[in-house]
């Protein structure tokens, strides 16, 4: 005899009963799940004990890390949040990234990377830094552990693109001895540089090649021009390199008379 009885033919209160009997099931299940969920989020034993920082630290340190972060880490092991905690780490002056993962039973493991300070950035005033990736940062100006950095300067959003021009510039000017030590992008797209004999040089605007070639030919014939003077490359006062056929400069003690001021002198190509 089949004692398997069709579906079809199952009475309706066992039905219910199977029915009921299942939700009672899955209910109870449901239930010792969020038991299990609850003990896990308020049982001490896995409370972020441990957060080991790892990373080429220059300004930082792993103690001071832990101390200031910690703090505002809320949940256990489990609920973390890590985007947060990312977070965290990433206001700490000097963190330009960070990445958090948990280590079981209530750890953390953070990997850090530094800014490295290309120049300064913005007005003397200020404590701004640009990095070698051109993204503008605060610090503290006192930790700073490289002298004679530039100080660059533009519009907000720009540091890219100031940084880049100054690395373009640099090395044009070694034949003249001199080095650049501020570099300025005004709202207009014009540009100006001031050397470490603050002499200020206007470059005016135009693509970078069209700077470069005017600082270039500047460069390249300055000698000549100081030369008939009798004087060096530090003794350039001021230039204006913005002419389609040559510059404009003044040089230090080069007169039109014995108390008349220095004197601006015309170069062509």
């Amino acid at each position: 005899m089949n004692r398997n009885l069709p579906t079809a033919n199952v009475p309706f209160d066992v039905k219910l009963m199977n029915i009921t009997a299942t939700v009672m099931f899955m209910g109870c299940l449901a239930a010792c799940v969020m038991a299990v969920g609850w003990w896990l989020m308020r049982t001490p034993a896995f409370n972020i004990g441990r957060i080991v920082v790892e990373g080429e630290l220059v300004h930082n340190n792993a103690v001071t890390l832990r101390a200031n972060v910690a703090p505002v880490l809320k949940g256990n092991f489990f609920t973390v949040d890590l985007k947060a905690a990312q977070h965290a780490f990433e206001q700490v002056p000097w963190v330009h990234e960070a990445q958090v993962r948990r280590e079981y039973p209530n750890g953390l493991r953070v990997i850090l990377k530094e800014h490295a300070a290309e120049a300064f950035w913005g007005p003397d005033t200020g404590t701004g830094l640009v990095d070698k990736s051109g993204e503008v940062f605060e610090a503290n100006l006192g930790e700073l552990d490289r002298e004679g950095l530039p100080r660059l300067q533009g519009p907000e959003g720009s540091a890219p693109r100031v940084l880049q021009m100054y690395r373009a510039l640099a090395p044009v000017l070694d034949p003249l001895k001199v080095s650049l030590d501020n570099l300025t992008l005004d709202n207009r797209g014009s540009w100006e540089m001031v050397l470490d004999n603050e002499a200020m040089v206007k470059l005016g605007g135009g693509t970078t090649e069209d700077v470069l070639q005017r600082v270039q030919r500047f460069v390249r014939t300055l000698s000549q021009i100081t030369s008939q003077y009798k004087r060096t490359a530090e003794a350039l006062e001021s230039a204006d390199l913005r002419y389609d056929d040559g510059y404009a400069l003044r040089l230090k003690g080069v007169t039109t008379g014995s108390s008349a001021p220095a004197a601006p002198v015309r170069a062509r190509r």
